[in-house]
């Protein structure tokens, strides 16, 4: 391919897709390679038996920037999905966040003075400023709900117990004393009616997409099709790990079909207890309101990123935001490579922030954004 590009945009995901579409409608020509076998990155979904799977887990797009719903409208149109998780530990189920729901399940209790007494007298056991993530949730919501909707679920998550875990990770634990099971604060939220693929498809319209093309393996030959480079893969494999491997964790999925039209009556089940290998299940018809006659569930594994897997969550500690910043440091040096989401930037993203951010390299480089 012999063609020449004002840019190269490695990744096919949301981010990359933002910039390859902005670009276009300012006259650029771009080149989207990814090296799946697909497009849309994480956000991919699938349709199986009449049902759009989330192949990566769920998502759930939401948003309280106006400007930002408004333009993820132009790709697709979206229903009034809410995200309300259900906590399984054990055979008890409870409503998530947590909220008088909840309260009134653990404790037999209706008023939120009576949920307020109890979770105050069982705070008094953290005095001072907590110390770590147990502590943190502790004087957050009390021992009750900790050791059977925090804890366990939070080991599983991070591979570590949560003595060890930093107390930030669930500073901003949403606790409600009110009778209201939706899950985001967000002014907008919903579920784009037929996949996320089709948002991507429709951004990357008329733009070259070359899949199951690994970038660092032929680095020299894309970066003269080129003048500049959009690089969304992860910043340390970049720069040949020369400092070192940032951290991650990872999440495997087991998916399959049940001869069944209705598994467990919600879109997300959250299993809290250490027992149980998976942290969740998520089941995806309900995204969309479906009655198809059979349902599909993806049983989500929380692990350790090595070498190889599919890297997930940045491990946003010290010492990796020390590294990062070591490659950091490097990136801001290249006048010709623009880094930028998840991977790029060692950062964990929801989509409107990957919209949003893709939208300020846009500003930068042309100017404005399209109408």
């Amino acid at each position: 391919m012999s063609k020449h590009y004002d840019y190269l945009v490695v990744g096919a995901g949301l981010y990359g897709a933002v910039f390859a579409y902005e670009a276009k409608r300012n006259g650029k020509t771009c080149l989207v390679i990814d090296k799946r076998n697909h497009i849309a990155g994480n956000i991919y979904t699938e349709n199986r038996s009449d049902i759009n799977v989330h192949v990566y887990g769920a998502h759930i797009f939401h948003t309280s920037d106006k400007f930002i719903w408004n333009y993820i409208q132009r790709f697709a149109e979206f229903n009034r999905y809410t995200n309300s998780p259900v906590a399984r530990y054990y055979n008890e189920l409870y409503n998530l966040p947590f909220n008088m729901n909840t309260f009134s399940k653990m404790w037999n209790i209706a008023t939120p003075d009576e949920a307020m007494a109890i979770i105050n007298e069982q705070r008094k056991e953290i005095t001072g400023e907590p110390q770590n993530l147990e502590e943190q949730a502790i004087s957050l919501v009390g021992r009750d709900i900790y050791e059977k909707l925090v804890k366990g679920y939070t080991e599983k998550q991070w591979g570590r117990d949560c003595k060890e875990l930093p107390a930030f990770i669930i500073k901003r634990l949403p606790v409600r004393m009110t009778y209201d099971n939706n899950y985001f604060n967000d002014s907008y939220q919903g579920i784009p009616m037929g996949g996320y693929t089709k948002i991507v498809e429709k951004m990357l319209e008329g733009i070259d997409v070359l899949l199951e093309k690994d970038y660092l393996a032929d680095r020299d030959n894309l970066n003269a099709m080129a003048d500049k480079i959009v690089y969304t893969g992860p910043i340390d494999a970049y720069y040949d790990f020369c400092y070192g491997n940032l951290e991650y964790r990872s999440v495997r999925f087991e998916t399959e079909e049940l001869q069944t039209s209705n598994f467990q009556g919600n879109a997300v089940v959250n299993y809290t207890d250490r027992e149980t290998p998976f942290t969740r299940i998520i089941e995806h018809k309900f995204f969309e309101y479906g009655t198809q006659p059979t349902t599909i569930i993806s049983k989500e594994y929380s692990a350790e990123w090595k070498p190889g897997d599919e890297p997930y969550y940045p491990v946003n500690n010290e010492k990796n935001g020390e590294l990062y910043a070591k490659y950091k440091e490097l990136a801001d040096k290249e006048d010709k490579v623009i880094f930028g989401g998840r991977l790029g930037e060692y950062k964990y993203y929801d989509m409107d922030k990957v919209i949003g951010a893709a939208l300020e390299i846009v500003k930068k480089e042309f100017g404005k954004v399209s109408e």
